[in-house]
């Protein structure tokens, strides 16, 4: 929403870079430009116009106006200006799965005719399926991992990435059929350019697969890579006709998750976030790292609410659990944007549908 305003500060520069002549005293120069009529046409941008106007909206604004103004008790200078964002639940849409299973039960099925021995394989055949509750309750994590470890590991990242690419490029949620770049929130990509504007150096610290993440989170989020922070595993240099290449491997090395995202934002960035947004209880960490920091700091979970436009859930869920975040949160004073009372529209293609009504 644009809001027009006058900009007094121009009119006391005027005042003040006004020499009257000699048969005109001050007051006169003080009266005719105050009875100046600005362009009313003139307008300062919302920077977040997919927010309504709520608390928050006006705490984010607020806070980064005081931390970016020289002069003010909160200045922080542009160095220290960092911001985490979990992804998952946070910057897109993370139900009924995480994409990432999404792509690894994509890989399994890509992968399967070139794998005979697969045909008996009962964990398999659930992947080929897409049968995500039999996954869960028959093979657990276990199962989960193994199929991740087939569909992930064994390439070059250079690999990798493109495999990765491809699929996001043409992937479809499974019950939206929209493309899974279109199930980004628009408000959160608001906020990024936001705080980017500002000098913040915008990360992406997520317990999905950093290589996974990288592949296309510049596109995506306008994060370039070297601003991602997920899980990973070692992988192993070697030289293919004499040339150096990593090549992926399952021997995993950190779970970005929980106390795992403290750990690596400071071996990655080695500062403390003073903007830390997550949607679940595997972002308190990180959520209470970022208060810690001496330098004015903000906090907050973006809370499933809105079952109509997207889903709602937060202590009951197979993805992002927000339990003990909820009592966390009103016991630090950390935001709960409330995606249902908060966000004008959820989805970029939701601005797409408003323009064509218009």
């Amino acid at each position: 929403m644009k809001k027009k305003v006058f900009f007094t500060l121009l009119l006391f520069s005027l005042i003040l870079a006004c020499k009257p002549d000699n048969n005109t005293n001050s007051k006169e120069v003080t009266d005719s430009i105050a009875n100046t009529t600005l362009d009313s046409n003139i307008l300062i941008e919302d920077p977040l116009p997919s927010w309504n106007d709520t608390d928050n909206k006006k705490a984010i604004i607020n806070f980064v106006d005081s931390v970016t103004t020289p002069g003010s008790s909160m200045y922080i200078e542009p160095e220290d200006r960092i911001a985490t964002f979990d992804n998952d639940g946070t910057l897109w849409t993370e139900k009924p799965t995480y994409f990432q299973i999404e792509f690894v039960l994509y890989r399994i099925k890509q992968m399967a005719p070139q794998h005979k021995e697969w045909k008996r394989d009962k964990l398999i055949k659930a992947a080929l399926n897409h049968d995500l509750e039999k996954i869960r309750q028959k093979f657990g994590v276990g199962g989960m991992n193994k199929l991740m470890s087939l569909a992930q590991s064994g390439m070059t990242v250079e690999k990798f990435y493109k495999i990765v690419q491809d699929w996001i490029s043409k992937g479809k949620h499974p019950i939206t059929k929209k493309k899974f770049t279109e199930m980004v929130y628009q408000p959160m990509l608001e906020l990024i350019e936001y705080l980017q504007k500002n000098e913040f150096k915008v990360y992406i610290v997520s317990g999905g697969g950093i290589d996974f993440m990288r592949a296309w989170s510049a596109d995506v989020y306008g994060i370039e890579p070297e601003y991602v922070i997920g899980s990973f595993a070692r992988p192993v240099y070697k030289k293919i006709n004499g040339k150096p290449v990593l090549i992926k491997t399952d021997r995993l090395i950190l779970i970005n998750n929980e106390s795992g995202k403290v750990v690596s934002i400071h071996q990655v960035i080695g500062k403390k976030p003073v903007i830390s947004i997550g949607n679940s209880d595997g972002d308190i960490q990180m959520l209470e790292w970022c208060s810690s920091n001496e330098k004015a700091s903000l906090s907050g979970f973006v809370h499933h609410t809105d079952a109509k436009r997207e889903w709602a859930y937060d202590k009951n869920t197979n993805t992002g659990k927000l339990n003990r975040g909820l009592s966390l949160a009103k016991k630090n004073s950390w935001m709960l944007i409330d995606m249902k009372k908060d966000w004008k529209v959820i989805y970029p293609f939701e601005l797409n549908q408003q323009t064509a009504q218009k």
